[in-house]
């Protein structure tokens, strides 16, 4: 067979299989050919024989010549074919940036600007990119972030296979995961859960491969609920079935991947998405309720509801995790609602308003009481619930939605009405006046000493890392009206 373009003809096979509305697998038994094959073939990794070309344009209705022919079959394949070639250029290449796979999972839009950014980069852009770990980290971390806001934060080839692994080991259907299903379960993977003392700090786990063993820190190390969904993060590593690599953009999605087994598996999809619709005809979702019904933390809790309820509440919400100092360490959002980031859209390093939720809530007279509020933003008016994680390294935890969908939320009828315009965040010119060029606070030392100090609010610029307005809200309750 001539020499034909193997990525074009690749796509152009997998137009017509879908235009047929044929997997992988119903093709592969008709030409007699696995779907792993296949799937290389379509990803232009492999150059079939004439013979076969001829069997698959039969099996999908076109002749050969439509398959050969050398333009892609639509704006979008020609897109990830750009994209995958403009990766395998040398001054692309040197840059050390993470592959970005051309999936379906990549917006149109996202597609044509990373295309357009590849087209435009200068062939000797390798100097720019020496030693840009952060940046690499910050584009991974964009990228999935827009995966998981189109998706709703559903994965459901990940509930699947959380759904088929607790029917292999007698999960009844509904109720928490009791120990004996997750020890069955780390069984039915071929392993057992052993917990040891002397575990190394930077590790939450440690998997013997060899022996079969997955270590976890004994008890007094590490609570139950949190040794659940370390065992279950570990083995959602080899359900996924998971390779090691060394790329930060496969890392951070693999870590994703694993926690999000976890939660499937703890708050199985079925129980879990009939508690909440219950909860939403009542007006009474809780994030509480559905940590206890499945003996889950907080934490996972707020992410299992923002993973469900789009999907099956047609809710779309907000997930914060914050610092006490409202410094942004995770996020997620599909409601709407804008999150402080830098001009490239990384949240990493920003702070949130001072009158979110997720700040307001320190102010409270009672750390272990939910706060509720309303926040007016330049976006909208939401609603949202905070909890204050004290134990270990303090945090917030901040699940959110719109006002208008708050009714189906306990304390949706919150008094609590809070403005985070830009006017209403503006600071006070009389207090910079009495306080600017006097007042001199040292940063708060962080444990992740290279990591880039959070900014100060844009009006202030002197001492980054710190909110010089707190400063002077500060100093002005300590000596009243100076």
């Amino acid at each position: 067979m001539a020499q034909h373009d193997t990525l074009v003809l690749g796509r152009r096979i997998r137009a017509a299989r879908r235009r047929l509305g044929l997997t992988l697998a119903e093709l592969g038994g008709v030409v007699g050919r696995p779907a792993p094959y296949l799937s290389q073939l379509e990803n232009g990794k492999i150059e079939p024989k004439y013979g076969l070309i001829n069997d698959l344009a039969t099996a999908l209705r076109c002749s050969v010549a439509d398959l050969l022919e050398g333009e892609a079959p639509s704006r979008r394949a020609e897109l990830e074919i750009e994209l995958l070639r403009l990766q395998q250029l040398p001054h692309y290449g040197r840059l050390g940036l993470p592959e970005i796979r051309a999936s379906a999972k990549l917006s149109d839009e996202v597609l044509e600007h990373l295309v357009g950014l590849g087209r435009a980069l200068p062939e000797d852009a390798d100097t720019a990119g020496r030693g840009r770990a952060a940046d690499r980290a910050r584009i991974a971390n964009l990228e999935l972030r827009y995966e998981q806001r189109a998706r709703g934060n559903y994965f459901g080839e990940i509930e699947k296979i959380a759904r088929e692994s607790l029917a292999a080991v007698g999960y009844p259907g509904s109720g928490p995961v009791s120990e004996r299903v997750l020890t069955d379960l780390a069984a039915h993977f071929g392993f057992t859960v052993e917990r040891v003392q002397g575990m190394p700090r930077t590790a939450r786990s440690v998997t013997d491969q060899r022996a079969r063993v997955i270590y976890i820190p004994q008890r007094n190390d590490l609570r139950t609920r949190a040794a659940r969904s370390v065992v279950l993060q570990t083995l959602g590593h080899f359900a996924l079935a998971h390779n090691r690599t060394e790329n930060f953009s496969d890392y951070l999605r693999q870590r994703i991947e694993s926690n999000y087994f976890a939660g499937a598996v703890l708050a199985p999809e079925q129980p879990a998405v009939e508690f909440l619709r219950e909860a939403k005809e009542r007006g009474d979702i809780s994030v509480e309720d559905l940590k206890e019904i499945f003996y889950i933390s907080y934490e996972m809790a707020a992410h299992r509801i923002t993973s469900l309820a789009t999907k099956h509440l047609e809710i779309d919400s907000h997930f914060l995790r914050t610092d006490p100092e409202g410094v942004v360490q995770k996020a997620y959002e599909n409601d709407g609602i804008s999150f402080p980031s830098d001009p490239d859209g990384s949240l990493e390093g920003e702070r949130v308003s001072r009158h979110w939720g997720a700040r307001q809530a320190w102010n409270s007279s009672d750390s272990f009481s939910l706060h509720y509020q309303y926040t007016r933003t330049d976006h909208g008016e939401f609603w949202c619930v905070t909890y204050l994680e004290t134990d270990g390294q303090p945090s917030a935890i901040t699940l959110g939605t719109t006002a208008k969908n708050a009714r189906f939320f306990r304390g949706h009828n919150t008094l609590r009405q809070v403005g985070a315009r830009t006017d209403d965040t503006r600071p006070d010119p009389a207090l910079l006046s009495r306080w600017e060029g006097v007042a001199w606070p040292s940063a708060t030392e962080r444990g992740h000493v290279l990591s880039a100090l959070p900014p100060s609010p844009r009006s202030f610029t002197p001492f980054p890392g710190v909110d010089v307005h707190d400063v002077y809200r500060f100093l002005e309750r300590q000596r009243p009206g100076y």
